[in-house]
């Protein structure tokens, strides 16, 4: 029961240190151009729509991953 325990946390943390390292190298510096004033507007919406896709992608990993933790220890 433990191991699987153990498992989920170690995988939460790395979907944690990986998500961050994706938005802070890759859509950081992300900036948009051609739209005057609504500039840093536009980027921070798509910033904002691209991290909340990767929060569900990462809810969606270790709901599966939670399952077929259970699934196993129950099995045991």
């Amino acid at each position: 029961m433990k191991s699987g325990l153990y498992g989920f946390l170690f995988a939460m943390w790395i979907l944690i240190l990986l998500g961050g390292g994706i938005l802070v190298t890759i859509l950081g510096p992300i900036s948009i151009s051609g739209f005057g004033q609504f500039n840093m507007f536009i980027a921070s919406i798509i910033k904002a729509i691209i991290a909340i896709i990767l929060v569900v992608i990462w809810i969606l990993i270790l709901s599966k991953l939670k399952n077929w933790i259970f699934r196993k220890e129950i099995k045991s």
